[in-house]
């Protein structure tokens, strides 16, 4: 995942759709730590990006709650 969510992308989305793009996201860093912990994190980079793309999702999706 090399590209950024941007939050106007995403503010159209169902909820439906955040949700499967928050889990995506929780898989995708998941993977990460496990290869923190085997030793071969390729992309270190990723880590901010996964967990900062992770905050948008959840706040849209908070916002979608009220």
């Amino acid at each position: 995942m090399a590209k950024r969510l941007k939050a106007r992308e995403i503010i159209n989305f169902t909820k439906a759709e955040l949700r499967d793009k928050e889990k995506a996201l929780k898989e995708e860093l998941f993977k990460l730590n496990a290869q923190r912990y085997a030793g071969r994190v390729e992309k270190p980079h990723l880590f901010s990006l996964v967990k900062r793309d992770l905050a948008v999702v959840e706040t849209i999706l908070n916002k979608k709650k009220e």
